[in-house]
């Protein structure tokens, strides 16, 4: 909205053309999008609190976890408010890519919002049955997939992190391959989101690290010089990632140990899907296994768990899946998991910023 409202003068005022550069548009949704979530904040929890959106816990976790109880949840509202507003500011409202960011934000959060509502209004523990929510995120994803394969120029080629020219071909397959990455990382970030803080910060240091793919991705000269793929247009997702950083830090400093509220559903499926979606548009949808490594460890953890169980008929590989609450059981303080984690999604961001010049 700013720049389709201000970018035109620079035709009169030379100062104006500042808004035509990635760069700074990206720095300043960040910045929207924190201010928002920190200065609505306070206001946000007592309105959640007003509202009986209190988080209930469920006999699937440590005994620790019955302190929680009552905590304000459905904070994600918040996350999402900061990230639609930035991104209506200060991107090109033209830009195809940026809407199914903005689809796949809005569905996901109503799925989210859904379920949330019921487990916390209504008391059903279980929420929005999994085939239920499953066939939504599917079918929201199957919608992405198509409309990415149709636009002009599009590949549907996956690239091999760390090769400079190796590619596979999915063809007609590129849709199911689109769904499965979407609704994969939106479940994957959703189970991770069980400890203070635990699920936003990996999410805010992917969300950075695919922003530096997209400006890269966008611009034509780094990407010939980087040997990556160049699609135009796709430059502006950055300016929804940086929203989604800055909305991240903003929502971290009350969702920091001890939490004043939690994201619940409605934030962590949609940032999922969203991180999900950007890899797509980046081609960088085989580097979300490295980026999101995180997340791949804790759904990781639960099929190992649920597998090793069934297979020796009761018998477990850790005391509790998701692995954080195996570290819990272990003895490890809350914030120790949680730093501990930060620190290896920044060790693994670092790792997929150096493919660009490892191919």
């Amino acid at each position: 909205m700013i720049y389709h409202l201000l970018y035109p003068l620079h035709t009169d005022y030379s100062i104006f053309n500042v808004f035509k550069y990635i760069t700074f548009r990206s720095i300043y949704a960040t910045i929207t999008a924190l201010l928002i979530c920190l200065l609505l904040g306070p206001w946000f929890i007592r309105k959640l609190t007003e509202l009986k959106f209190r988080e209930r816990i469920n006999g699937y976790t440590p005994k620790t976890h019955a302190g929680k109880s009552g905590t304000p949840t459905m904070g994600g509202i918040l996350i999402l408010f900061a990230v639609a507003l930035s991104t209506l500011l200060w991107a090109d409202l033209s830009n195809i890519y940026m809407w199914l960011g903005m689809l796949i934000l809005i569905s996901f959060g109503l799925v989210g919002f859904i379920d949330d509502y019921i487990k916390t209004i209504d008391g059903n523990m279980h929420g929005v049955p999994g085939r239920v929510r499953l066939l939504i995120e599917f079918a929201v994803a199957a919608v992405v997939g198509y409309i990415l394969i149709n636009i002009p120029g599009f590949d549907r080629s996956i690239v091999i992190p760390f090769f400079k020219h190796i590619t596979i071909n999915l063809g007609v397959f590129y849709i199911p391959f689109a769904m499965l990455v979407i609704v994969g990382s939106a479940n994957a970030v959703n189970l991770t989101d069980g400890l203070d803080g635990l699920a936003i910060g990996p999410c805010t240091i992917a969300a950075a690290t695919y922003l530096v793919f997209a400006y890269v991705t966008g611009n034509i000269k780094a990407a010939s010089y980087l040997q990556l793929p160049f699609f135009s247009g796709v430059g502006e997702v950055a300016i929804f990632l940086a929203a989604i950083v800055g909305a991240g830090m903003g929502f971290l400093w009350y969702n920091a140990y001890p939490a004043q509220v939690f994201m619940g559903d409605v934030g962590s499926l949609s940032l999922g899907g969203i991180l999900g979606t950007a890899a797509l548009i980046t081609k960088q949808e085989v580097l979300l296994l490295v980026v999101g490594g995180i997340f791949v460890m804790e759904v990781g953890s639960v099929i190992l768990q649920v597998g090793f169980f069934k297979f020796t008929k009761g018998r477990r590989i850790f005391r509790m899946a998701p692995i954080h609450h195996h570290f819990e059981l272990k003895g490890w303080p809350e914030p120790k998991i949680i730093v501990r984690f930060w620190v290896i999604s920044i060790f693994l961001a670092m790792v997929a910023i150096s493919t660009l010049k490892l191919r």
